[in-house]
């Protein structure tokens, strides 16, 4: 059976990454210098495998995101927690929590340092 086992995407920055997944919650659980001079950092939640993988490249400090990408989501168990913990950090969200619809979940958005976007999804209790 087929599983999934991470995401990628480049980063311009490894420590400034790193830093801001951590805020999150992550972990690094590996990094791997590559022969062209690449370099991978694999992170995870805790008790979770590391589902994301971070490339810096050589020489390129910037990415464009494009139109097709979207966003990555993660729970919180507590939203308003998390959001103060990450402003007190300099993460402030997009805009306040909110839900899509009538009894949903509250979620918010944040941009990670390379501007791509982390949807926090409050647990429903």
């Amino acid at each position: 059976m087929a599983e999934l086992i991470h995401t990628c995407y480049r980063i311009g920055d490894i420590d400034r990454s790193v830093a801001f997944y951590e805020a999150l919650g992550f972990e690094e659980t590996r990094r791997m210098d590559l022969p062209d001079g690449a370099t991978n950092v694999f992170m995870g939640l805790p008790g979770d495998g590391p589902r994301l993988e971070l490339t810096k490249n050589p020489g390129v400090d910037s990415y464009e995101i494009g139109t097709g990408y979207g966003h990555v989501a993660i729970t919180s168990d507590d939203l308003d927690a998390t959001l103060e913990a990450l402003t007190a950090q300099g993460i402030e969200p997009e805009k306040p929590p909110y839900s899509v619809r009538d009894g949903g979940s509250r979620l918010c958005f944040v941009r990670d340092p390379d501007g791509y976007r982390i949807e926090l999804i409050e647990r429903s209790a």
